[in-house]
């Protein structure tokens, strides 16, 4: 479709090009999602193109703040325990169904149906007593305890269409599944693309969006570009506009390129982290998970790898997370290959085998490595095989690597059968995913890699959740960091999550979420003639 011409826009003695309305945009990314209902999808990266199509009842500002989306007001009672919301009038599911406090109710209540549910915004939601439906425009959530990070869940929970709940299409996500969002999903084709198209009716953009009303692009389609080579040749032959996930070696092509524009931030949740299994295996003894973080010389992987593209992890979250990341942690622990063997040492494995592992009674000392191919973004492939070769050279470790299914992984994570799962995750929630990975399994610890029981963190998280000071909370996060890091090696950061984002120069209104710092939906972008 050709595109009309722009007009020039006076802004004092500037002149702005106003958008153009139309078009249509490609997107080439790296991750498809294992599931297009967002309650169910767990990846960070399939929040692009999800958020197109579903929306939440607040927005986030730069500072962690909030702003009207679905909801255009919201209170918080004395005790901490109600929350209240007042939604909007005017908005409708793109099946037509009208958003009211009902609805809004449905989707918590679903939320606590283990049936159901498996994201960890069920987490947030295990401390809903009641949903309640006061009226059409407001909302009552009461919990069984105050619990700090709540207004950050709920506000960040994608809300569905009720009939989508009696969908065929619930579990695999499809056009049935109907939210708010500026565009809808027209097709899905697996494992090459998902299109969506403008929804005209849209009119409910939250406050710090570029614009109000419908989205200024006719359509977008996402296509599915897994290896970083592939997604950077079409970009730079033009046959996708815009792309996500430049590799280190690849970042240089973009950067001060009049044809292009590159962008890059840093994530917030945790970073990139190796979580050692303390239940089974070699890792069960804390001498050989410090002599992991000892063994392994994360600067100079990082630099290897992302040819100085990505920041160098610490803490248990990234320093996106401006209100409880303890920046103390840094440079108080790191490469020491001979604390490590001395570790190992003291650990009974002090012989070595004819390819020069160390062993133990004749027994390899072997850690497995369980990655899901899901998540294997990011030249993570690489990054281990680096981590790989500097455990064995420098104090005899063997981690193997097994590159796993969604099912395999799991089947592998509910059983823990692994030494170690590498994983990141994004979220939108200050500090909360802490709770997510070092709580109990069966306490709300959905992704508790280390399958830490410690009582010390329980404590800790319990006291850091029955507070609203966040002073205190960053103290508490502090101490549980030094403890799962300096004294018990539960896991050793690699590098901070960092999205990148490469354009056409004819691409405009491209950026990133606020907050989360992921890149942002297609609703803000237009293309220049």
């Amino acid at each position: 479709m050709a595109l009309a011409a722009a007009a020039p826009v006076r802004v004092g003695a500037q002149t702005k090009t106003a958008p153009v309305k139309g078009g249509a945009l490609t997107w080439g990314v790296e991750t498809e999602p294992n599931t297009l209902n967002p309650h169910l999808n767990g990846q960070a990266k399939a929040k692009l193109i999800l958020r197109n199509a579903y929306e939440t009842l607040l927005a986030r500002t730069p500072d962690g703040g909030y702003v009207p989306w679905l909801a255009k007001d919201y209170a918080i009672s004395e005790d901490g325990r109600t929350y209240t919301f007042t939604l909007r009038d005017d908005v409708t599911f793109h099946d037509g169904e009208k958003l009211d406090a009902a609805a809004v109710a449905l989707n918590f209540a679903k939320l606590k149906e283990p049936t159901y549910s498996g994201s960890i915004s069920a987490g947030h939601v295990s401390h809903v007593t009641e949903a309640i439906a006061v009226d059409a425009r407001t909302l009552v959530l009461r919990l069984s305890r105050v619990y700090a990070p709540f207004l950050d869940g709920a506000a960040g929970i994608e809300i569905l269409s009720p009939k989508s709940f009696a969908s065929a299409q619930l579990k695999a996500g499809g056009p049935e599944i109907a939210g708010t969002g500026p565009f809808r999903i027209e097709r899905y084709v697996k494992g090459q693309e998902i299109r969506f198209v403008r929804n005209p009716a849209y009119n409910w953009a939250p406050a710090n969006a570029g614009h109000q009303g419908p989205a200024y692009l006719d359509n977008v389609t996402y296509r599915f570009l897994p290896e970083a080579a592939v997604r950077t040749g079409a970009l730079s032959s033009g046959q996708v506009d815009v792309i996500e996930g430049i590799s280190g070696n690849d970042a240089g092509l973009f950067k001060d390129n009049p044809e292009f524009t590159y962008q890059s931030a840093l994530n917030t949740g945790t970073p990139y982290t190796l979580y050692l299994n303390v239940a089974q295996g070699p890792s069960e003894d804390v001498r050989v998970r410090q002599a992991v973080l000892a063994a392994v010389d994360v600067e100079r992987v990082i630099r290897s790898v992302y040819r100085g593209e990505r920041q160098r992890a610490w803490g248990i979250l990234t320093p996106a997370d401006t209100d409880f990341y303890d920046r103390s942690i840094e440079g108080s622990y790191g490469f020491d290959p001979k604390r490590a063997n001395q570790l190992l040492d003291e650990a009974g494995w002090n012989s070595r085998d004819a390819e020069g592992f160390r062993t133990k009674n004749g027994k390899r000392l072997t850690i497995e490595i369980v990655q899901s191919q899901a998540t294997l973004r990011d030249q993570r492939d690489i990054l281990l095989q680096a981590v790989q070769a500097q455990a064995r050279q420098n104090a005899g470790l063997d981690l193997v690597l097994r590159y796993v299914d969604a099912g395999t992984y799991t089947t592998r994570q509910n059983d823990g059968q692994y030494g170690i799962i590498p994983n990141s995750t994004t979220t939108q929630e200050n500090g909360v995913t802490i709770y997510f990975h070092y709580l109990p399994r069966d306490k709300g610890g959905s992704i508790n890699y280390s399958r830490t029981e410690a009582p010390e963190i329980s404590a800790w998280l319990d006291e850091a959740a029955s507070t609203l000071d966040a002073k205190k909370r960053f103290e508490i996060y502090g101490r549980l960091q030094r403890f799962t890091l300096l004294e018990q090696a539960y896991g050793l950061p690699l590098y901070v999550p960092d999205d990148q984002i490469a354009a056409s120069a004819r691409v405009k209104g491209v950026g990133f979420r606020p907050f989360k710092r992921l890149p942002e939906n297609a609703y803000d972008i237009w293309l220049q003639s």
